[in-house]
């Protein structure tokens, strides 16, 4: 149960983290420029795309779609609520204080750009012939060819 559930936790950690980080960079470092604490949200939410790409490229290698996609869609879904309804407490503001818009704008965002990233590392994953189906079917293929043929006598 452990191995199931670790991996799911490990992933919604990292990516609150980078939300977490780049809160307090926008805090700390530039409190009084929007138009800069606008650009670090939009990179949190570039970070976030690559991580996931990454990690659907490497993940689908090993294992079948059905099997990795259930726990990257809980880990981000877990995230997402964390970001949405933690993360302005980090910043030194509340959830819904810029207004209902801005905080379904932000749970557009990360949809958007963590679906984004899921897909183009599984398109490229896919593209590159290096997911689980296609190598299981390279296996198949290879011990098909390696079987000697079957002799017919009359």
């Amino acid at each position: 149960m452990k191995e199931r559930w670790l991996p799911v936790g490990v992933l919604a950690g990292v990516l609150f983290g980078i939300n977490v980080a780049a809160r307090l960079v926008a805090r700390f470092g530039f409190a009084d420029n929007t138009e800069v604490q606008d650009q670090i949200s939009l990179g949190m939410f570039a970070a976030i795309g690559v991580v996931l790409a990454t990690l659907a490229f490497l993940r689908g290698q090993r294992r079948p779609l059905p099997e990795w996609g259930g726990e990257m869609a809980l880990a981000v879904l877990v995230a997402m609520l964390l970001t949405v309804l933690v993360g302005p407490f980090v910043s030194g503001s509340q959830p819904f204080a810029s207004g209902a818009g801005a905080f379904f704008s932000q749970i557009w965002l990360y949809a958007g750009f963590t679906f984004g990233g899921v897909l183009v590392g599984y398109l490229l994953l896919t593209a590159f012939g290096r997911d689980y189906r296609s190598q299981s079917l390279k296996r198949y293929a290879e011990a098909k060819q390696s079987k000697p043929r079957r002799v017919v006598r009359r």
